[in-house]
């Protein structure tokens, strides 16, 4: 026979404050915003590259091209959603009475 039941006990997370230098070199918004608009023009550029390789028949496989362009796609649309979203944040804003 075994003994009592013990009650569940949950890992207690470690949670140690980081320091200002450390929070400061972290990328801010704008940062990624910028890293998110270069990777979207790259992912546009190369889905133009194998559009051009496919049509003159430099590059035959027709899967990866239109993969590239479907990446391509999805990333600008998401671009456009996060633009949307942070203009209606700044309208939003703007509408506040101080």
């Amino acid at each position: 026979m075994q003994g009592p039941i013990r009650p569940i006990t949950t890992p207690q997370l470690a949670l140690t404050p980081t320091s200002r230098a450390a929070a400061d070199k972290r990328p801010g918004f704008a940062e990624h915003l910028k890293a998110t608009f270069e990777k979207t023009n790259n992912m546009q550029f190369q889905a133009k590259t194998a559009m051009e390789e496919l049509a003159t028949g430099r590059n035959g496989n027709i899967h990866e091209t239109l993969l590239s362009m479907s990446k391509a796609e999805t990333s600008f649309k998401m671009l456009m959603q996060v633009r949307n979203k942070v203009l209606n944040a700044y309208q939003e804003v703007q509408r506040m009475q101080f």
